[in-house]
């Protein structure tokens, strides 16, 4: 929350496998370096948890500890209203409707298949890339695929939950991909716009790049190789081109 006579920032940050609702108050680095630095020290402020679900199925929350009890009542009212506004899970994802858009993936003209060679992993990651790639397969996010044209490996990157994120190395995918060069909207400009306004709020979308499906035609060229076979993506997965 930003009031206009005493700045201040009320930060409210979701703890998940993936940050479903990062901050309702300010974080990213374009907002940080936008702020002075006495309001970004305040980003760094202690955090309390709480519950805006049930006993059973928590779904944990955290908000500024040194707001007071009106303001930590206030937020939790408001956020257990809509706990179901929020996904918590790969399930909870709806996408958005492919009538509205897709992913398509372009390649130039000359461009030719590329198949990686599968790469070696430690085997404690290996269990966790097989989990991860289990969970994914549960709600149809990849799928097998046989005699793939195009083939990528997986880089595992590490959570500070200890989770792990699949990400592929679609590096030769993306040499053969043309650049859109699509006007991204300013930061500095629409961070200007907030300013005379009481609160400030700002929602990471759960998983965003997998929100968006890729075109049915060019899903195989997003296909990775691991020890349990091939896969693609039938949404769209992060570091393609133009993604």
């Amino acid at each position: 929350m930003i009031e206009e006579d005493s700045p201040s920032i009320n930060v409210v940050e979701c703890q998940d496998d993936d940050s479903i609702l990062t901050y309702l108050g300010a974080d990213d680095s374009y907002i940080q370096r936008a702020l002075p630095s006495e309001t970004q020290t305040m980003l760094n402020e202690s955090t309390i948890e709480i519950n805006i679900h049930t006993e059973d199925d928590p779904h944990i929350v955290k908000i500024r500890q040194s707001l007071n009890a009106s303001e930590q009542t206030a937020f939790t009212t408001f956020l257990r209203a809509r706990n179901q506004a929020f996904a918590w899970s790969y399930a909870d994802m709806p996408g958005i409707d492919p009538d509205i858009t897709v992913h398509n993936i372009t390649l130039k003209p000359d461009s030719k298949p590329v198949k990686q060679k599968l790469r070696k992993m430690h085997p404690r990651i290996a269990l966790l890339v097989k989990e991860e790639l289990q969970r994914l397969l549960s709600v149809s996010f990849i799928l097998p695929i046989d005699y793939p044209q195009w083939i990528s490996n997986i880089v595992p990157v590490t959570k500070a939950t200890g989770g792990l994120r699949i990400c592929t190395d679609f590096w030769d995918l993306n040499l053969a991909c043309p650049k859109d060069d699509f006007p991204l909207p300013s930061i500095d400009q629409l961070v200007d716009l907030t300013a005379g306004h009481e609160m400030l709020s700002l929602m990471d979308g759960f998983s965003g790049y997998n929100q968006i499906l890729v075109a049915p035609a060019d899903q195989h060229k997003t296909t990775f190789i691991t020890p349990w076979g091939t896969f693609c993506y039938r949404v769209m997965p992060f570091g393609l081109k133009n993604a």
